[in-house]
């Protein structure tokens, strides 16, 4: 069964339907300039599909059907005006008949609107080209070779000058060598102006041809032209953005993150920002204390806030991992102590997720080790300044700081003083860093049960009725998705996050960063006793938390995730009660104090040591070549020692003045004779046993 308008191959020749007429088909040949249209049995087509020498084939010119020129165009007045003139002939129902064919076109011609020639070239673009009034649309798009790149022989390019001198540069395969060199080294890399590149041009030109005039060198206009030819709008892109600005804001997008998320708890993403507020102290509200640290952990697929941390750490792993510990614990208290009413709100049930997605800074390296292996979840870092990889917990922070940023006083604008009378935004603030955790934790509150989300991108399985709301997102993953979230003791995961270290072990117990620890375990052991046989370990793995430092856990078996609970020491008293960062401070401030003593002693050292040379050296000078034998000498040791100890005594014995009176004699018992004096005897010896 053959359509009109279909394309056949014969042999190497292509042919048109024209017209069905019964048992016989029109057609005509498409590569034929001088065609017209021929008749042909549908039988004899038949037996010749049938020998496989005739094939449908797709139409070479189908790109006519999609052309649309403007309204009013050159291109659709052409169009118009030729299809007119040719309308009489191609409605003719017999118009393959060449009798009548010539009849028609005579009287066309006879209109004086149009010579013979173009109209046989007329008709058979019309029939040749699909029979649409499209097919009469000039081929303007192949004039002036579109794309096809111009070679310069003997002269210039382009038209001739008029108004400045000389004939101009020649722009061959050499000179366009040297346009890439300079666009590749300074307009691309270097990202300078085309005229700035262009006075580089002639720099290098001069160089290498000299005595070249200066009209007659390549100007700005070839070079620009050249630039717009041979490199494309993405390499230009490409070229001057740097790579990492390129793939974080440039990019295109051509997914989300949501359809790596199979259901809650597939991927939780942590991020933290230094919220554009200052806050004051909450001991005097006239003290500024600063900007405050805010992360947060979303769950890619739902956008549920699951955990914060709110306060003044900068961002580090310690912060990070009390905003990953809320995520995976129980979050009533947090809400108690806020004042904030949940009771009608159903907050989901915390769980460990499938993975982590965080910053290359807080989650790399060994400290995260703990939490990976004991629970199975996989660590994923981003690329260096790609914060485009955490596009959903990046908009949270916008979406959670655009409740508070335009209403409170001490917004950061990104300048201290905007004019000369502004004001500094660092003497505006007025929260507190609780009353901002408020705040910061309503509006999560908010974000999570109230509002929903405008642009979520929802899968197909998602109903039509269900909210775009977190906590409804979330209930229905659990419901309908793969269910990720597992069940994990709160303890257990906030040792598991908690850093590790390395600490020795001595007879005054286990010391990591100078303070000393123990345990009943260890003192159990012998670790702790004072003797050389004592079968103890060099060093140990433990646990701290930087914020409490009274106590850290020791894991005492290789390959095991149990632990002792150890407890600061008498011998480091004067930590208890602080935190690693304060005892890091304090003892900067004591080797500070110990080094300037050091300066000092040893300024008074240095004067002792040369008091003890002087004294040395007058000794030498002072003493006598010995006259007598070392026998001698020896002999007369202990009368010289004798000599010497009663000198000393006379030393050390008082000077008695001789002209004082001599002093009444006061006798502390009676004479005999006498009853003067009590006796008290019996009662300084008395023990009261009477």
């Amino acid at each position: 069964m053959f359509q009109i308008n279909e394309v056949l191959k014969l042999g190497e020749h292509l042919y048109r339907v024209l017209l069905i007429e019964g048992h016989r088909i029109v057609w005509i040949s498409l590569s034929d300039s001088k065609a017209f249209p021929e008749v042909i049995s549908i039988e004899q087509l038949n037996d010749l599909m049938l020998e496989e020498s005739l094939v449908r084939v797709d139409d070479p010119f189908g790109f006519v059907r999609d052309l649309q020129p403007e309204k009013e165009s050159k291109n659709t007045l052409i169009r118009d005006r030729n299809y007119k003139i040719i309308l009489p002939l191609v409605e003719a129902p017999d118009f393959y008949v060449k009798r009548v064919r010539s009849k028609l076109l005579s009287q066309i011609v006879a209109t004086g609107d149009v010579s013979k020639p173009y109209l046989y070239k007329l008709i058979r673009r019309f029939w040749q080209r699909g029979q649409t009034p499209n097919a009469l649309l000039p081929d303007y798009k192949n004039s002036g070779a579109k794309g096809k790149k111009r070679v310069a022989k003997d002269k210039k390019l382009g038209r001739p000058r008029s108004i400045m001198e000389g004939r101009g540069a020649l722009v061959d395969e050499p000179t366009e060598k040297l346009f890439r060199i300079i666009i590749d080294k300074y307009v691309l890399k270097k990202n300078f102006s085309l005229a700035r590149a262009h006075r580089k041009l002639k720099g290098l030109y001069e160089q290498i041809c000299p005595g070249v005039a200066e009209t007659e060198k390549p100007t700005k206009r070839q070079l620009s032209h050249f630039f717009d030819r041979e490199y494309s709008y993405v390499e230009k892109v490409k070229a001057k953005v740097p790579d990492i600005i390129y793939k974080k804001d440039v990019r295109p997008i051509l997914s989300t993150a949501t359809t790596q998320a199979l259901g809650p708890g597939s991927r939780y993403e942590i991020d933290a920002t230094i919220a554009d507020v200052i806050l004051v102290s909450d001991h005097d509200r006239n003290q500024p204390v600063g900007r405050p640290t805010v992360y947060i952990v979303v769950d890619v697929f739902s956008r549920f806030v699951v955990g914060w941390y709110i306060g003044f750490e900068n961002p580090s792993y310690v912060a990070a991992i009390q905003a990953l510990h809320l995520a995976l614990t129980n979050k009533n208290s947090i809400f108690q102590d806020l004042e904030i009413d949940t009771e009608q709100l159903s907050w989901p049930a915390p769980g460990l997720p499938e993975a982590i997605l965080a910053d290359r800074g807080e989650l790399l390296g060994h400290q995260i080790e703990g939490l990976e292996s004991s629970n199975n979840i996989r660590i994923e870092n981003t690329p260096p300044f790609r914060g485009d990889a955490k596009g959903i917990v990046e908009q949270r922070f916008r979406v959670v700081q655009a409740e508070f940023k335009r209403f409170v006083p001490g917004e950061v604008t990104g300048f201290t003083v905007k004019k000369r009378g502004g004001n500094n935004y660092w003497l505006d603030g007025t929260l507190t860093i609780s009353e901002f955790k408020e705040i910061i934790v309503a509006s999560i509150v908010m974000r999570n049960f109230v509002d929903p989300m405008k642009k979520y991108d929802r899968a197909a399985d998602m109903p039509a009725d269900l909210p775009s709301i977190p906590i409804h997102l979330w209930n229905w993953g659990l419901q309908n998705r793969t269910g990720r979230l597992r069940k994990a003791d709160a303890t257990s995961v906030r040792i598991s996050l908690l850093p590790r270290d390395r600490a020795t072990t001595s007879s005054q117990g286990i010391c990591l960063f100078g303070v000393y620890y123990s345990a009943p375990e260890i003192i159990e052991l012998g670790w702790m006793h004072r003797t050389g046989r004592i079968n103890r370990p060099e060093k140990v793995e433990v646990a701290y938390d930087p914020n409490f430092a009274d106590e850290i856990y020791l894991f005492h078996s290789e390959g095991s995730r149990e632990h002792w609970v150890c407890r600061i020491t008498d011998l480091s008293r004067e930590y208890r009660g602080l935190t690693f960062w304060e005892i890091w401070r304090k003892q900067k401030q004591t080797k500070i104090q110990a080094s300037k003593d050091q300066l000092h002693a040893d300024k008074l050292r240095k004067d002792h040591e040369e008091r003890v040379e002087s004294i040395i050296s007058s000794a030498l000078k002072q003493t006598p070549k010995p006259v007598a034998t070392n026998a001698e000498r020896l002999r007369c040791v202990g009368k010289a020692r004798a000599e010497q100890l009663e000198m000393e005594r006379n030393q050390r014995r008082p000077q008695v003045k001789t002209d004082q009176q001599a002093a009444d004699v006061v006798h502390l018992s009676p004479p005999e004779d006498s009853d003067d004096y009590p006796d008290y005897e019996d009662e300084l010896f008395d023990d009261g046993d009477d």
